[in-house]
């Protein structure tokens, strides 16, 4: 039933079944954490209408534009992950713990004149982690009413069609998808998700006839489950890489620009299993990598209003990022069920028809983003900073290579949402050389409750059936800093948390109840620069 295919056989199928990626990897790669140097993240990352911090690169450029010398950082700490998953009552916890480079940049500031319009002209490039993927994951259970991925597997298979068109109507269209040397890349089975077809290949789907004499297909059937069980390791992250230029208008107007380059790198393996009803089991593992590049703008401007107050505003605006992205996913599944004969085995790799995976080649364009700021100083011994960034996530889309928008785009349009972000911080002098610092985080939840995967609408070639509805996040940060004449030192503490819901799979058609999930992350963050 395996039968190895040629390259020129491989490209053809990619044509024929070229759908991209889903929603939920959508938000995985438009979200960003709160990282930088240990000051910007001891605030909250709130130091947007405040400036005079390099990490102020990546969301108001013209926070540059208030040194007033030269500055040299790096930043490095420690990562703990953890995920708590509770599935009717029976409770999972996964933690992983991992050393990161979070931050690396120096400005050289220009002075230009003291009475000079232009007063200086900085230069500036910083390196930060945008997003950390480093997690695992567990969750363990069962559903009351026996819910079994081979129940959508079922249901996909049914509403599948091949490539003249017909659906599998008679069993024998049925064996034929069962004895086929190659029907994930033949165009003849075009519009039969990988999933159901490795379903039907391993029989955890099978037809139910008319009848015994009538070979009429009126249903598929899949399995009843007695336990179900998932497991996920993903790791990677984005950097970023910014070059900014920033303007000091006689110390009251302050402009900036930044150019931003990225590059990401996802990975993830998944793990889902079931104990069958009457016996027997089968386990579905999952490999899927994300490489790509991307690159966007990022304008701002910060105004003292009245000229002798220390009050001041922020505005920026962050083009979408435009990547360029190549997709690599493989499965395989192995079934033990139940025959009339004992137990049945079977296995079905997609490495042995994909040499050895598939490859896909598309464009992602993030949204918009506005931040809007302000600050001011209190005393000369306290500063403050509030922001607000909202994004249109809803208004990502997907491309093709040649620029013809993809099914995901549509899926992303109904199942995003605007995301509001609102970030506070505080930092006040306890003595000349130390200071204290405080920030809150908040960012509203990125999806609706109601979302779901849709594989075999967004991308038939996909076989990781499990997704993850996202709550609102929130981040916690305190943090402590020396500055000495020359070198400075920065300490900062961030608790983040949210919750989610958890599916292993379900569509249109199959609803579930949600596992209850709790993520939360600490991170240790240490900055250490020059001031010259």
């Amino acid at each position: 039933m395996k039968t190895k295919i040629s390259m020129m056989l491989l490209l053809a199928g990619m044509t024929s079944a070229a759908w991209a990626q889903n929603q939920y990897d959508v938000a995985r790669f438009v979200d960003d954490d709160l990282n930088g140097t240990a000051r910007f993240v001891g605030m909250g990352g709130a130091m947007s209408a405040l400036g005079a911090d390099i990490s102020t690169i990546g969301t108001n450029p013209a926070g540059i534009g208030m040194f007033r010398g030269n500055d040299v950082s790096v930043s490095f700490g420690f990562n703990n992950n953890q995920a708590k998953s509770d599935w009717g009552g029976i409770s999972s916890t996964e933690k992983r713990t991992k050393m990161s480079f979070d931050q690396a940049g120096f400005v050289w500031s220009t002075k230009i004149g003291n009475k000079t319009n232009l007063r200086y002209m900085n230069f500036a490039f910083n390196y930060h982690k945008r997003a950390n993927f480093n997690r695992q994951f567990s969750a363990a259970g069962s559903f009351s009413d026996g819910a079994s991925l081979t129940w959508q597997m079922a249901d996909m298979l049914l509403d599948a069609g091949d490539g003249n068109g017909y659906y599998y109507n008679v069993e024998q269209d049925f064996a034929d998808l069962y004895d086929a040397d190659n029907p994930y890349v033949d165009n003849y089975y075009y519009g039969t998700p990988y999933l159901a077809a490795l379903g039907a290949r391993t029989n955890l789907v099978t037809p139910r006839l008319q009848s015994e004499t009538d070979p009429t297909i009126i249903g598929m059937d899949g399995w009843n489950a007695a336990s179900n069980q998932y497991y996920s390791r993903e790791e990677g992250g984005i950097d970023e890489y910014d070059f900014n230029v920033a303007f000091n208008v006689r110390d009251r107007f302050y402009f900036g620009l930044t150019l931003g380059v990225y590059n990401l790198d996802y990975n993830r393996y998944s793990s889902y299993g079931e104990t069958l009803a009457d016996g027997g089991d089968f386990t579905l593992n999952n490999f899927f990598s994300v490489e790509g590049s991307g690159v966007d703008l990022k304008l701002g401007a910060i105004i003292r209003p009245f000229e002798y107050s220390p009050f001041r505003i922020g505005f920026a605006v962050h083009t979408p990022i435009w990547y360029s992205m190549t997709e690599h996913h493989t499965a395989n599944l192995t079934s033990n069920v139940p025959a009339t004969d004992g137990t049945l085995t079977t296995t079905e790799n997609l490495v042995d028809y994909l040499q050895p995976e598939y490859i896909w080649d598309y464009r992602l364009t993030t949204p918009w983003r506005v931040n809007v700021s302000m600050g001011t100083i209190l005393g000369g011994i306290m500063a403050l900073d509030a922001e607000y960034e909202f994004a249109k996530y809803s208004s990502a889309q997907i491309d093709n290579v040649d620029g013809y928008e993809l099914n995901a785009t549509t899926t992303v349009s109904e199942s995003l949402k605007g995301v509001h972000t609102v970030r506070v911080g505080m930092e006040t002098k306890l003595t000349s050389a130390f200071s204290l610092r405080a920030g809150y985080n908040f960012r509203s939840a990125p999806m609706y409750d109601d979302s779901y995967k849709n594989i075999a609408y967004t991308d038939e070639t996909r076989t990781d059936a499990e997704y993850l509805n996202l709550r609102s996040r929130q981040a916690v940060t305190v943090g402590l800093g020396y500055r000495g004449r020359l070198f400075y030192a920065d300490l900062a503490y961030k608790y983040d948390f949210y919750k989610a819901d958890f599916y292993a799979f379900g569509s249109e058609n199959i609803e579930l109840p949600a596992v209850n999930v709790n993520n939360d992350r600490h991170q240790l963050l240490f900055t250490l620069g020059v001031h010259f």
